[in-house]
């Protein structure tokens, strides 16, 4: 009988165990390919075999994959959307619209198969549906084999041929690509320009182009010795032209994959934190060349601080690749414009590594959730980049996050904030999107840690990052993590600042002094609730700060080491539009009163924050 019950206890305890852990269903798909590039024309054939694991509960009748190069052209959504956009991305505009028939990007299916046998497609813009003959079942697999051509359209956004800077291929969004299937269902949203979602799985990948060019891709290459190039040690081989060579990359655990080319690329290679090789691929440029040999030893100290502050990163390779139109990230990769000062060449390639972090790692919906990546981006990004220039100026004599904090307010100051709920691809202006994505993001992450307390926000973002990479967490998964990790109620943070445009203003209302005491009243302006943090500095030097949490919070934050006293206060419903507290001390004692002195919470209005009471003092106590 002890036995038995020794048997389900043990039974129990692994069921508790299994339904904490943050486990998820999802698919994979394991790609291999060979493509064949003519550089003269631009083209390229290609062959892909698609291993593809539905790993999911339900049948699937259709799958779709996503042609983005067939965005790059006259009339394409993309282009379309662009020209009728009040403030176009300036690197599109109507350049797709005036596109010659040897510009354009496209992608045709030459043939697909099923295990074996033909399957019926429809092409339609950048999407390819697949009716299949044989539905996939759950906990199956398939293999398609594809064939298919595409040309490289000029350099517009993110991929293309000839960009600006001379480099000649920057192959992002290059091949037939499955989208995602997940607890929402299909996600094959059209090519418009903006984020991306995708499947983890493997990559092998054949580039057979023209051998005097050098590739820069994601993965690892598996023939160096056959390349002849140096490509582990920066040396250049030159070849003559005609003759071609094949690349053979292998990544695993990605999902996705890029690739650049070049003839005039020097490969160089520096040893990251924990093993991790970094590369970098770039034009000896008299003008900027300085730059790019100082960036190895600053992006190896920013991995370095990622690592510590965020998580661990899982590749033992990242390339940093001069190429694209800006920056844009990809799996252990990124392509970045290279002709710049120091600063801004360390910038960009800090801020696109960061999404190795949180969209190669965690892989969220970038696509509807793009400020779980690109916010969270920015917010790390200005903390590495702070602590690599600790003691310049411009750190010194800057809040932190206060350029994110700016681009927010400007933005509900111009009355056309949407929520971050929006797709990326739907808001109404390129200004919304972007504040949105980026700097609301961030403000949105650095008013949590006001919310939870900064050491307590510092443990939320490494568990949130360990318990949920390589799983697509979505933003409940996220704002859970920081509720068990503070303890406290956070859904109405979440809702207020992902659904809705409610902003933050809290203000004081009046503070008056009468018999040896302080009232002070506070009151709500905005829509959105806060707790609130009212820093009390005294004429002695001395600080107190009354802190009184929301109701719903459920709790508090833990009182921080900020060399103020701290006292607590009755909790604050949010339905209350003011609040009234008393200082047991005259008002002739206190220098000034202000909510929020770290300026972390996103009030929009801050005159109405501090009353200088020294100021305000009036020939009687009670005249304030």
């Amino acid at each position: 009988m002890k036995k038995l019950s020794l048997f389900f206890l043990l039974l129990l305890a692994s069921a508790i165990s299994v339904l904490a852990q943050p486990e998820r269903w999802q698919q994979r798909a394991e790609y291999a390919m060979e493509i064949d590039m003519n550089v003269q024309n631009h083209r390229f054939t290609g062959e892909q075999k698609l291993t593809y694991f539905n790993n999911s509960p339900d049948t699937l009748y259709k799958v779709f994959y996503h042609l983005y190069f067939n965005a790059f052209q006259p009339g394409s959504m993309m282009d379309t959307r662009s020209r009728n956009l009040p403030d176009p991305d300036r690197r599109v505009g109507s350049r797709i619209f005036h596109l010659s028939e040897d510009e354009i990007g496209y992608q045709k299916i030459k043939s697909l198969v099923q295990d074996g046998k033909p399957a019926k497609y429809y092409m339609e813009g950048t999407i390819l549906e697949v009716t299949l003959d044989k539905p996939i079942l759950p906990n199956s697999k398939t293999v398609f084999e594809m064939e298919f051509e595409g040309q490289v359209p000029i350099q517009v956004r993110r991929s293309g041929r000839d960009s600006k800077e001379g480099i000649d291929y920057s192959m992002a969004q290059w091949y037939p690509k499955m989208a995602e299937y997940d607890y929402q269902g299909w996600h094959s949203n059209p090519y418009i320009a903006r984020e991306f979602y995708g499947i983890w799985g493997d990559f092998d990948v054949k580039i057979t182009i023209d051998s005097s060019y050098v590739i820069g891709a994601t993965g690892f290459l598996q023939n160096p010795e056959k390349i002849g190039h140096g490509y582990e040690n920066g040396a250049k081989v030159k070849r003559p032209k005609g003759d071609k060579l094949t690349w053979h990359f292998k990544a695993e655990n990605v999902h996705d994959f890029v690739w650049a080319a070049d003839p005039d690329y020097v490969h160089t290679t520096y040893e990251g934190p924990n093993g991790t090789m970094l590369h970098f691929f770039y034009q000896p440029d008299s003008n900027f060349v300085k730059g790019w040999e100082a960036l190895p030893e600053y992006t190896a100290k920013a991995m370095e601080l990622m690592n510590e502050k965020f998580g661990v990163y899982p590749y033992k390779k990242y390339s940093v690749i001069q190429g694209g139109d800006g920056g844009m990230e990809y799996p252990m990769a990124t392509l970045i414009t290279g002709q710049r000062g120091l600063r801004s060449l360390i910038g960009v390639t800090v801020h696109e590594m960061v999404h190795s972090w949180f969209q190669m790692v965690l892989g969220s919906n970038e696509s509807l959730h793009s400020w779980m990546d690109e916010g969270f981006d920015t917010y790390a990004t200005e903390v590495v980049m702070r602590e690599l220039y600790a003691d310049s100026p411009r750190t010194r004599n800057s809040i932190a996050h206060s350029g994110s904090y700016r681009g927010y307010f400007s933005l509900v100051e111009s009355g056309k904030d949407e929520p971050m709920s929006t797709h990326s691809d739907h808001f109404d202006s390129n200004r919304a999107y972007g504040i949105s994505a980026y700097s609301k993001g961030a403000v949105f992450l650095n008013q949590l840690s006001y919310v939870i307390g900064q050491e307590t926000f510092e443990k939320g973002m490494l568990n949130y990052y360990n318990t949920w990479k390589f799983k697509h967490p979505n933003p409940n998964d996220f704002i859970r993590v920081m509720e068990k990790t503070s303890g406290l109620e956070l859904d109405w943070y979440l809702e207020y600042f992902r659904f809705t445009t409610k902003y933050v203003d809290y203000g004081i209302k009046s503070v008056i002094g009468a018999d040896g005491k302080t009232y002070v009243s506070l009151e709500k302006v905005g829509k959105m609730p806060m707790p609130v943090d009212l820093v009390v500095e005294y004429t002695d030097g001395s600080k107190e700060t009354y802190y009184m949490p929301l109701r719903m919070m459920r709790g508090e934050k833990e009182f921080e080491n900020d060399g103020s006293n701290w006292v607590l206060k009755p909790d604050w419903p949010w339905t209350h539009e003011t609040y009234k507290l008393t200082i047991p001390k005259s008002a002739a004692d206190i220098k000034s009163i202000e909510i929020d002195s770290s300026q972390k919470m996103a009030d929009i209005d801050r005159e109405n924050n501090m009353i200088d009471v020294q100021a305000e003092i009036g020939a009687e106590e009670g005249g304030l």
